[in-house]
């Protein structure tokens, strides 16, 4: 049981370290890494996720989400735009499989209408920042 606390530790420091990075540079999506932080921190430590949930990293970037209300335009499209970069550098690179093509580009659609049509958006005023 303490060597599973002891994984999503490290877990959730990585991600969190992963996702600060991300909201730093736009070629690293921060959003995946701080999600995984939170769920990583909840599982290993209450107070490590507590300390968590209350950073300005994770209010940013993810609390809105988390609660079930939605995301930002611009944080949608943040998500977008890295996600679409990311993969089709994949795309280029597997010019010759295109099975793994058609995979990645699947992949991106269900991507792109996720973001677009399931996940709410929140007008700005709205966002509490």
């Amino acid at each position: 049981m303490k060597l599973k606390k002891i994984l999503f530790l490290v877990l959730g420091c990585i991600g969190a370290g992963l996702g600060a990075v991300g909201a730093v540079v736009p070629l690293i999506p921060a959003f995946p890494f701080l999600l995984m932080a939170a769920f990583c921190f909840a599982k290993s430590s209450e107070k490590l996720h507590n300390w968590f949930i209350s950073t300005r990293l994770y209010k940013k970037n993810l609390e809105s989400y988390v609660q079930g209300r939605g995301m930002t335009w611009a944080a949608k499209m943040r998500i977008m735009a890295t996600v679409t970069l990311l993969m089709s550098v994949g795309f280029i690179m597997m010019s010759r499989v295109p099975v793994g093509q058609i995979i990645l580009a699947c992949v991106w659609a269900f991507h792109i209408i996720y973001f677009v049509f399931v996940v709410k958006t929140l007008k700005p005023e709205t966002e509490g920042e």
